[in-house]
């Protein structure tokens, strides 16, 4: 289905928020270590947020990632975290997020990069080792391995959260089944190890223009033992300062009277942005004005003949990853096609600066393409450093990079 793209997005930016962009990316080139005319007068080490306006201690991890990492690994990180992306879409997800104030925006970028670097590791180990860690944990005659392998793969196989579908805007439908989860069952390690991974994999199921995806809360048979505020604290955090702008519509369906104590705390840590895209359903009726009754699924009393089962990690399916010579020329390939990006976005920057019009075209045409490049070209590296989750094995996320969710429709 067509989808129009959002004001503030590629494609769709004013005069005034390409400016921002532009900004954005010289603070981004400077702090990459890319040395230009462009960049020479950009600065951020003086950056900070009043602690006001600082909910998640960003200018703490802000000056902790210009300290304790370089500028090449700062630059690889983030070239990483684009994956199929286009790059000028993540960064404007976080000038969005902080209504186009660049210092702000920064700010968040680079503590999001020490984050997943530093702190959870996203591409080194949660999507690099995935699934098919846990299945090895699991079988670990060490009780902690055991348990991590275990708590990982017992969420996998409940189906606590699952993807499944798009919504009425072709956004991917990730459904969290609440009476799954009991506090306790599993470490807060696992369980945020867990988030990250349905997050990560709900990235990989975004064609463009599509950012955003919905998900649906299923309150069904809620009670006070499935409630956890700390995956809860997790969530928000990750939504609010890591992945901003990435979340379309939250419905929170058949939630019981007794949710609504808890929902007036959860609400008021919630940034009122995202408390604005959350949404009460009691029946299917409500959802369909969100998603069509086809692609509601039975369990919620849709139409959709869909049942989630999970399959098991197969023998063998990321045998790509064991070619490490193969792995490290595409690497290379990829690292050679970001710095063509960013030499082409410093002719950009400079074609702008002096408001020539044809030299403006000609350093768009040539980075345009090269962003498509770096998308085809992430398919061909994905499956030497990610590994296969549900959604390869059941054939949803396609090797070329195509989402399909039903087939013969």
């Amino acid at each position: 289905m067509p989808v129009d793209q959002p004001p503030g997005t590629v494609g769709n930016l004013t005069h005034e928020q390409e400016a921002k962009l532009q900004e954005f990316w010289k603070l981004a080139l400077k702090t990459f270590g890319v040395k230009s005319e462009e960049t020479k007068q950009s600065s951020v080490s003086s950056f900070n947020v009043a602690d006001d306006d600082d909910k998640h201690g960003q200018s703490r991890e802000f000056q902790q990632a210009l300290a304790d990492m370089s500028p090449e690994e700062i630059r690889v990180t983030y070239w990483n975290m684009v994956k199929h992306d286009n790059p000028d879409s993540l960064f404007l997800r976080f000038l969005r997020a902080r209504k186009w104030n660049v210092k702000k925006a920064f700010i968040m970028f680079i503590s999001t990069i020490r984050w997943r670097s530093k702190e959870i590791k996203v591409d080194d180990d949660i999507m690099r080792n995935g699934e098919a860690l846990a299945q090895k944990q699991s079988q670990s005659a060490d009780p902690a391995e055991k348990k991590k392998g275990q708590d990982f793969l017992d969420q996998m196989r409940l189906g606590k959260s699952y993807l499944h579908g798009v919504d009425k805007n072709g956004r991917p439908i990730c459904v969290v089944r609440v009476r799954m989860h009991k506090a306790g069952e599993q470490s807060e390690e696992s369980l945020e190890r867990f988030t990250v991974y349905v997050i990560e994999t709900t990235r990989m199921m975004l064609p463009p223009p599509v950012e955003t995806a919905t998900i649906v809360f299923d309150m069904s048979n809620f009670s006070l033992a499935n409630m956890d505020y700390a995956p809860v604290k997790f969530m928000i955090k990750c939504f609010e300062a890591n992945y901003p702008e990435s979340l379309g519509a939250v419905l929170v369906h058949k939630a019981p009277w007794l949710f609504s104590g808890v929902w007036s705390i959860i609400k008021g840590w919630l940034d009122p942005v995202v408390a604005g895209k959350v949404h009460f359903t009691k029946n299917a009726s409500d959802l369909e004005k969100f998603i069509p009754r086809d692609r509601i699924v039975k369990e919620l009393e849709g139409s959709e003949n869909w049942e989630y089962k999970y399959v098991e990690p197969q023998p063998d399916e990321n045998k790509a990853m064991e070619d490490t010579a193969k792995r490290d020329v595409l690497v290379a390939e990829r690292q050679e096609i970001a710095k063509e990006i960013q030499d082409a976005t410093v002719s950009w920057l400079s074609a702008s600066a002096s408001k020539d019009k044809e030299a403006i075209s000609l350093a768009e045409e040539r980075r345009n393409g090269l962003i498509n490049r770096l998308r085809e070209h992430y398919w061909v590296l994905d499956p030497y450093i990610r590994s296969r989750s549900l959604y390869d094995r059941t054939n949803v996320i396609k090797g070329d990079g195509k989402v399909e969710f039903y087939p013969g429709a």
